[in-house]
């Protein structure tokens, strides 16, 4: 009685929040980033429960997405679902030959939730309708790659009586680290066990092969607003050391490729900016490469990555794609939500900014960045492949 009297307080404070949000919601799903997610999650457009399933996955965006590759991989002949928040998130998800939904808001949960099998939820995705009900509908629910970064404990701990409750939905939780584990065991979890990342198991590979151009090759990855002006002003006084260097800028959201543009062109006067989308090739001194899907491409052809993601407070980004094709990677020190990967990582050159274009100098006589570890998927493989416990 006391869960179902939670589960009604927590809906109808999900509720409030939806109504009050509702105004915001409708003016953002009129822009492109969110015309095909807000509709769906929040007002069930195009969007109906899942078929019959064995496994369902959630999904946030494109890097989970992309994780789990290896694990699908491994379960053919199962029959697949996939939930995601982004519409990244949904066109890698749509590679897989599953179902694939955006994972409607809260309280549509109580309508869209059917009698799942399994599962299995990434990361830190912790919703707890989402838990509640795939547990109390007859589904084992699983917490894979959970983590808890290190600026977000102390607010996990002091809402530790509600993610108690939401944990104990679990049937296991496989964390990415001892950390990890010690972190949910400390909000009252149980059923713990460390596997790693499951992001070492993905398959890292070119999806196309352009011509490597003379002299150093720099790509600045995964840019944010903020990072784009210090990076190329960095880059700027490298090239009186290096006068052959060029720089491929490759901002993280298309929707802003317009103002990157203008930034590298106000900064730089005096070099050559083009686009890549109109040749695909290297050419000026700066591309702006304002195409999605490039990175491992770029990756294959660069000397040196400077991540970005780092050099503010977003978390960075994963450095294993970066260092499987042997770049010497530089990157910010706000890595946060990727902290766990950087570990896996070798000469990772760690900077503000203004010491990008020092760490550019010292890269030429650094080896390149290599993946120091793998994992095991077994542990992760058995158990999802198992029956529930009468």
């Amino acid at each position: 009685m006391r869960k179902f009297l939670f589960d009604l307080l927590y809906t109808f404070l999900a509720a409030f929040l939806y109504a009050a949000a509702l105004p915001a919601l409708i003016l953002f799903s009129f822009k492109k980033k969110y015309r095909d997610s807000l509709p769906a999650r929040f007002f069930g457009i195009k969007n109906s429960p899942f078929a019959p399933h064995d496994i369902w996955f959630h999904v946030c965006s494109l890097g989970e997405a992309k994780a789990i590759a290896p694990i699908v991989e491994r379960l053919r002949g199962k029959r697949l679902a996939i939930s995601v928040i982004t519409h990244t998130g949904y066109e890698a998800a749509s590679k897989y030959g599953a179902q694939v939904r955006y994972l409607p808001y809260e309280i549509w949960l109580w309508f869209w939730i059917e009698r799942p099998k399994t599962v299995v939820v990434l990361e830190a995705e912790f919703w707890y309708l989402l838990f509640r009900l795939a547990r109390k509908r007859g589904g084992r629910v699983i917490a894979l790659n959970a983590r808890i970064s290190d600026r977000s404990f102390p607010k996990y701990y002091r809402m530790r009586w509600f993610y108690r409750r939401l944990l104990a939905e679990c049937d296991r939780i496989f964390c990415q680290s001892t950390e990890d584990m010690a972190r949910f065991i400390a909000l009252g979890a149980q059923n713990v066990e460390v596997v790693g990342n499951i992001k070492l198991a993905q398959k890292i590979e070119a999806s196309r092969n352009y011509p490597k151009p003379q002299g150093t090759l720099i790509v600045a990855a995964s840019t944010h607003e903020g990072e784009e002006e210090g990076i190329v002003e960095a880059f700027a006084a490298y090239r009186c050391h290096n006068p052959s260097a060029r720089l491929l800028v490759v901002p993280r959201h298309p929707e802003r490729f317009g103002k990157v543009a203008e930034t590298i062109k106000r900064v730089t006067p005096q070099m050559g900016m083009s686009r890549w989308s109109e040749s695909r090739e290297i050419g000026e001194d700066i591309t702006l490469v304002d195409a999605m899907g490039e990175l491992n491409n770029l990756y294959a052809i660069s000397d040196v990555a400077v991540m970005g993601g780092a050099f503010k407070p977003i978390g960075g980004h994963n450095p294993l794609e970066p260092a499987r094709f042997g770049c010497k990677i530089i990157t910010g020190n706000e890595i946060f939500l990727q902290r766990e990967l950087f570990k896996y990582v070798s000469h990772v050159q760690f900077t503000g900014l203004d010491g990008i274009a020092d760490a550019l100098i010292k890269a030429e006589s650094l080896p390149p960045s290599v993946v120091n570890a793998t994992i095991d998927l077994e542990r992760v493989i058995e158990f999802l492949t198992m029956e529930r416990e009468k």
